[in-house]
């Protein structure tokens, strides 16, 4: 269904009004005003940095349908701010985090496989009209595209559109239950990033090798700290862009090369050009960490990256369209109860393993958000975690196709 023009459709006012709600939020949460501390004591400034967009969005002052900020935020802000949030990150102590986040992020993935086919065979017996579809129409065509979405991204989906053949009204059905319900989730874990001791301590998890990596960081930073310059703010947008800038051109020659001469590799998404811009510039950034760049950190370079990361958020929450559930409640109710199947399964695991609500959080944003939303989730714990969601979400792009096929199949049984 076409979406109503929105009453702005100019993307300088919408940047525009995206920077101001960024501002306020920002300004409003570092006030001394005792009102503005109680309120961001319940709220987290991230959260309503994603929310108000998407308030805009559904009232229909905004679309990020109609919108290219999106586009531009994911391919030129993304890649500089994973840049900016690695130059001085701790790359042994990344490998000292442990098995803990692979095994958190597999969970998240087989909570996505069994969490459709459970949610689909509860709902349909309390609504068995939702099997009545035919041929392309069949319900269970359409949700194998949204495992293919949560579990590796875009390109999964579309991979799992092209395999199953769901007709296109039912897609697009299906694109609104993935975006509203993946960002509600997404909201869900903002809030309790700011927060993740209580979970920590229910679970008994033993979370001293995050902070143990968020304090040596914290402490380079600030033994390295000064007032920055204006030469300092350039050289670190500069190596920022160049930086992402090389990214581009790599993917842009090396995903249709793979395309062309191995397609078979296009099962893990290596010939799509966002998969190489995300790892191209994380690696580079990884790589810096190692040079004398790093003491760039001291004059702000994960202070800008982070304000990069926060118009993302904004282009991301003017996405996400509330009224869109009163369009097919009885989907939305399935994809609410697959998120839900998901999430019990990852905190059965992380319960058991006694895995941190870091690696719960990233774990399932890196399945679900990919590698846009997965660092976002990840810097909300602290900006030094960053990278750690960037890696995790690489890992989605390898099973997403497997286990989305498998998750299919597993709806094609239960639809009968």
């Amino acid at each position: 269904m076409q979406e109503a023009t929105p009453l702005i459709t100019n993307d300088a006012i919408v940047f525009g009004i995206l920077m101001t709600v960024l501002a306020l939020v920002f300004g409003t949460s570092s006030s001394s005003n005792p009102v503005w501390k109680k309120f961001y004591r319940v709220v987290p400034s991230i959260l309503l940095c994603y929310f108000i967009p998407a308030v805009l969005n559904s009232v229909g002052l905004i679309s990020g349908e109609y919108s290219g900020l999106y586009s531009m935020a994911s391919r030129y802000l993304l890649p500089t701010s994973l840049v900016l949030l690695t130059l001085s990150i701790d790359f042994k102590g990344i490998l000292k985090l442990g098995p803990k986040a692979l095994v958190m992020f597999l969970a998240g993935s087989v909570g996505i496989i069994l969490g459709g086919p459970l949610a689909l065979l509860t709902i349909s017996s309390i609504f068995p009209e939702v099997l009545g579809g035919a041929g392309p129409d069949e319900i269970w065509r359409g949700l194998a595209t949204i495992a293919g979405s949560w579990i590796g991204g875009g390109a999964n989906q579309t991979a799992m559109l092209e395999v199953f053949e769901a007709s296109p009204t039912l897609f697009s059905q299906m694109i609104a239950v993935d975006v509203l319900v993946a960002n509600v989730w997404m909201a869900v874990l903002l809030y309790w990033a700011a927060k993740p001791g209580t979970i920590d301590k229910l679970f008994k998890a033993d979370s001293s090798a995050i902070h143990e990596l968020q304090d040596k960081v914290e402490k380079y930073r600030e033994g390295i700290l000064k007032i920055p310059t204006m030469a300092d703010t350039m050289k670190i947008l500069g190596i920022g862009f160049a930086l992402t800038g090389l990214a581009h051109l790599i993917a842009d020659w090396l995903a249709p090369f793979i395309g062309e001469n191995y397609p078979a590799l296009g099962q893990y998404s290596l010939d799509k050009t966002f998969f190489w811009i995300v790892v191209v510039a994380t690696t580079g950034g990884l790589l810096l960490s190692f040079t004398r760049a790093r003491e760039l950190e001291g004059a702000g370079a994960s202070r800008l990256g982070s304000v990069l990361l926060y118009v993302l958020v904004a282009t991301i929450g003017m996405q996400m369209d509330l009224m869109a559930i009163f369009d097919s409640p009885v989907f939305f109710l399935i994809g609410i109860l697959w998120m839900f199947f998901h999430v019990a399964i990852m905190l059965l695991v992380a319960y058991l393993i006694k895995a941190p609500f870091f690696f719960v959080a990233v774990g399932s944003q890196a399945n679900v958000g990919g590698a846009a939303s997965a660092p976002i989730v990840a810097s909300a714990f602290n900006p030094s975690l960053a990278p750690v969601g960037v890696l995790m979400a690489v890992l989605g792009y390898a099973v997403g196709t497997y286990g989305a096929y498998i998750c299919g199949l597993l709806l094609q049984l239960v639809h009968g």
